[in-house]
């Protein structure tokens, strides 16, 4: 773990580049420093001035009589790698580098920002940017930056890689009262980025909530460690914009086809825990209810409303996003019935009419959380000649003070009518939205992070015993040797023999008798392919024989492929034809992976068989933390797991043996990572065990 505290916990901070001149940077960092209140030394660094806002001026970091914790930059580009080394000879630890001109304009950019880099290696400096806004922390307090706000107090840490992102967010952020703990600009993240951030304010007693927004992950594999430890803790909800390059190279198999562009983040963060958010709108939602409300215990909403159409809605946006409609104990019923009119509806939604005044609701409100079928509340108001917002949400306030352990949320559904009441609920630290949807949407994430911390996410591995590493290294030497990238069929079954997948015995042959001595060795019937790199749709250049049952059908079989790949592929020489077992049917499966850039290898798991690219039947994972419980939730999230429990009479498949199966195939990805692509397709599946039908492997040469 990075040490920051020079950096979250200043006492003394040197801005070099400070400057007289109203409006240029260096003058605004100086005025943000001081406006912010920071408590500690502050010295300007500028070899032209004496004194800058009223602050004796240094002519450089040499001459400062005093111990300085932080330093930041704003000199030219070029200068910088100047400045951080006076940094280290009078032991800076800690810098922001606000300039740009590095790595994000080009070429020379990013030799400039090596150069940089180096002498904070040198020195044991820690960098912040280059090219960000800065940091604020409204705690200790300082605005190390030149936004133009500086944000109110609060329990949300904002961590943002755009800096026009996040200036605005913190002008926004005033007008509707939302506080911060820690705002932090990641610049081009040329050291510090946002894992360091993240694991730093794990522990951050003044943080509640941990927000990003970030356009990439440069180490993804420390990325997740660091984001599954730290939401055991407390929610990171992350605003990914841009896509990885996943799919982009992997166009060779079905794995490859099947995995968006965008997939290895989706599953990258649900693995570790993390909740992602699709907009600003939803990372901010998110962020108010987790900052003012308690985690729901579980996933049972109730609505109380006052117009019939707003409360279907709530009800479908609660189902649609996989929450549960409450359904009240009777003594609950008997309470609304008491208190409601006639017209009214007393079970979920609970709609008080629209004459109900706050009294009304206020009665409605409290029998529903009292019930204890009841994990949190949807309350909608809408404007009717008689509604009273602003008593209907201090009724809302009162009621939530005296059942502070149930979350209460509120959709003011109007403009100027509710206005009034609306900001008081806001003030009361109660989410008010205009419309049900994102109210249900920021409910359901609370529910997910409540599953998520509480199963535990972590990012483990899957340990086998019984497996053959030096096998595979000997085959993919020869692969090496022979200048290939793909596997054999006979190849990647031995492969698979290594590690203990139960393949179909394959055996390579270079004559008609030779495939036959084969064939009477394996036993009929028998299937044969054409063995070629080169040929990866055997069956549409007639490279496929089936069902053969003896001798004569096998040397004929064997004939009729290599007349056909001569005639359909003149140029490709194949190494011979491969003998398999022919294998009774089964439940035709996918087990695949591709490698992504930043998270490395994905798991694929559905049907399969010819129309896997049709169907998309498939749910991913990434092989590391991969555990048999996550490969058992992917396989239920397919339509496969419906035919391998028994469909229509079938007996169900052997469960236990494709979960271990999938075992394998991670943690030989894992192990070898010079494999790119692997598919199994088909994988049969038998009531007793399974059989790998056809495997291709593609490592890099």
């Amino acid at each position: 773990m990075a040490d920051l505290a020079s950096l979250f916990h200043p006492k003394s901070v040197a801005i070099v580049g400070a400057s007289k001149t109203d409006g240029e940077i260096g003058n605004i960092l100086v005025k943000n420093v001081l406006a912010s209140g920071f408590k500690g030394s502050i010295f300007p660094i500028n070899s032209r001035e004496s004194e800058i806002e009223g602050l004796p001026c240094f002519a450089s970091l040499l001459e400062v009589p005093e111990k300085m914790d932080l330093g930041v930059i704003c000199v030219p580009a070029k200068h910088c790698p100047e400045v951080v080394d006076e940094c280290g000879r009078v032991g800076i630890k800690t810098i922001v580098v606000i300039t740009p001109g590095f790595k994000e304009i080009g070429p020379e950019g990013l030799e400039l920002e090596k150069k940089l880099l180096a002498v904070c290696h040198k020195y044991g400096i820690r960098l912040v940017g280059p090219n960000c806004v800065g940091l604020m922390d409204t705690h200790i307090p300082i605005s190390a930056s030149y936004s133009a706000v500086f944000p109110l107090k609060g329990d949300i840490a904002f961590i943002s890689q755009s800096g026009a992102m996040l200036v605005s967010i913190m002008d926004w952020s005033k007008s509707i009262g939302l506080g911060f703990s820690r705002v932090i600009s990641l610049g081009n993240k040329a050291d510090l980025d946002e894992a360091a951030f993240i694991e730093a304010l794990a522990d951050d007693p003044f943080t509640r909530v941990i927000l990003c927004y970030i356009e990439d992950v440069q180490n993804g594999r420390h990325f997740l460690d660091v984001a599954a430890r730290t939401s055991r803790k407390k929610p990171v909800i992350v605003l990914k914009s841009g896509t990885s390059q996943a799919g982009a190279l992997a166009a060779s198999s079905h794995t490859g086809a099947l995995a968006g562009s965008d997939l290895a983040y989706q599953i990258a963060f649900k693995q570790a825990g993390i909740l992602r958010a699709n907009s600003m709108t939803e990372l901010f939602d998110l962020a108010l209810s987790f900052s003012y409300q308690p985690i729901p215990q579980g996933d049972r909403v109730a609505v109380v409303t006052n117009a019939g159409g707003p409360g279907i809605v709530t009800a479908d946006a609660i189902e649609n996003s996989g929450l549960t409609m409450a359904r009240f104990e009777k003594e609950t019923l008997e309470v609304l019935r008491s208190h409601l009119p006639a017209e009214g509806n007393i079970y979920n939604p609970v709609d008080v009419l629209g004459d109900a005044r706050a009294d009304r609701y206020a009665a409605a409100l409290e029998s529903v959380l009292k019930d204890p079928n009841v994990d949190s509340i949807v309350v909608l108001v809408c404007p009717t000649a008689v509604t009273d917002p602003e008593n209907i949400a201090q009724k809302i306030i009162d009621l939530h003070g005296k059942y502070p352990d149930k979350p209460v949320f509120t959709a003011y559904m109007g403009g100027g009518v509710l206005a009034e009441g609306a900001k008081r609920l806001a003030q009361a630290r109660i989410p008010v939205f205009t419309f049900p949807e994102p109210t249900v949407y920021s409910i359901a994430g609370m529910v997910s992070y409540a599953r998520t911390s509480a199963a535990g996410a972590e990012i483990g591995e899957i340990e086998l015993d019984d497996i053959d590493q030096n096998r595979v290294k000997a085959i993919f030497y020869d692969v090496f040797r022979d200048g290939r990238s793909v596997l054999l069929g006979s190849e990647a079954a031995a492969v698979a023999k290594a590690y203990g997948i139960s393949a179909v015995p394959v055996k390579l042959s270079v004559t008609p008798e030779e495939a036959v001595a084969l064939s009477e060795e394996i036993g009929y019937p028998v299937v044969l392919k054409v063995a070629s790199p080169k040929i990866m749709h055997k069956t549409d250049v007639g490279g496929v024989k089936i069902g053969l049952h003896n001798a004569e059908e096998v040397r004929n079989g064997f004939i009729e492929i290599m007349e056909n790949v001569q005639r359909y592929l003149p140029n490709v020489i194949p190494h011979g034809i491969e003998v398999g077992k022919m294998m009774p049917k089964g439940t035709e499966l996918i087990i695949g992976m591709t490698r992504d850039v930043q998270f490395g290898p994905l798991i694929a798991f559905g049907l399969g068989g010819v129309y896997v690219n049709l169907l998309k039947d498939v749910s991913f994972r990434l092989a590391r933390g991969l555990t048999r419980q996550e490969i058992q939730a992917m396989i239920t999230e397919t339509k496969a797991y419906t035919l391998l429990r028994g469909y229509r009479g079938e007996k169900p498949s052997d469960m236990f043996s494709i979960i271990d199966m999938v075992s394998r195939v991670a943690r030989l990805v894992l192990d070898f990572p010079e494999i790119s692509e692997m598919d199994i397709n088909p994988l049969l599946a038998y009531t007793d065990g399974y059989s790998a039908l056809d495997i291709k492997i593609t490592i890099n040469i």
